[in-house]
């Protein structure tokens, strides 16, 4: 399944290997802890009020998992286009201009608990309520997700990268609902349990295919990424 993949390919094995196991299971996470409240932006804003720490958790899991599913969908480009290249260049670019959509409704949905923590729930209701639905350029790339995970799920059989059961469970993708404060859904476990199916499998087996790294090369990379999380949490909170 990994024939033709080496470490000398961008994101590299590691990255991507990673991603394609972590970035499911975030989401996953995030919708289940999520499951318990109603699916509506109304009910979501008073679950935060009710939970914020729990809704916080939830919503930071799964657009978390969605920015890691960049480097897992260029992983399974890769694949792909060993044998189907247009399938992997117009599923992957479809795919990951979607992200950029979810990423920006993450972004609103921030501002939408900040609301409730500042103002009250039925102050922010009232203000997602008038402001809902409105325009913004990254809405038109909104479609682009759905599209984007059937044509690599086709892609991905054609190629015979993943079988026919795991290339209809990475097309369930599409299901997964779009938007501002979406609750979770039927839909929503169905979706990211699907690719979990999918892509984790695929992930064991990128990151077995090649030599193992040396014990200095693994410290230096849990220094590296401590040092950076850290710095990062830094500049966040004096931002």
């Amino acid at each position: 399944m990994t024939e033709g993949v080496k470490d000398n390919w961008f994101p590299g094995r590691w990255l991507g290997g990673i991603s394609l196991i972590l970035g499911p299971i975030f989401m996953l996470t995030g919708v289940i802890l999520r499951s318990r409240f109603h699916f509506l932006f109304p009910d979501q804003l008073e679950a935060y009020k009710t939970y914020p720490t729990l809704l916080f958790l939830s919503y930071s899991f799964f657009i978390a998992g969605n920015v890691l599913l960049w480097p897992a969908v260029i992983s399974l480009c890769k694949l792909i286009s060993i044998k189907k290249p247009n399938w992997a260049l117009w599923g992957g670019s479809f795919a990951i201009f979607g992200l950029f959509a979810r990423t920006f409704h993450a972004g609103v949905d921030h501002l939408a608990f900040q609301l409730v923590r500042i103002l009250g729930v039925e102050t922010a209701t009232k203000v997602m309520a008038q402001s809902y639905g409105a325009f913004h350029i990254f809405h038109s790339l909104s479609p682009l997700i759905m599209f984007g995970w059937i044509i690599l799920a086709i892609g991905s059989y054609r190629a015979r990268v993943l079988g026919l059961i795991r290339s209809i469970m990475l097309g369930l993708m599409s299901s997964l609902p779009l938007g501002v404060l979406k609750g979770t859904t039927s839909f929503s476990i169905v979706a990211t349990s699907a690719l979990c199916i999918a892509l984790l499998p695929m992930g064991i087996s990128v990151l077995k295919d090649g030599p193992r790294p040396n014990l200095k090369k693994i410290l230096g990379s849990v220094l590296l990424t401590i040092v950076l999380l850290v710095g990062l949490f830094v500049i966040g909170e004096l931002g």
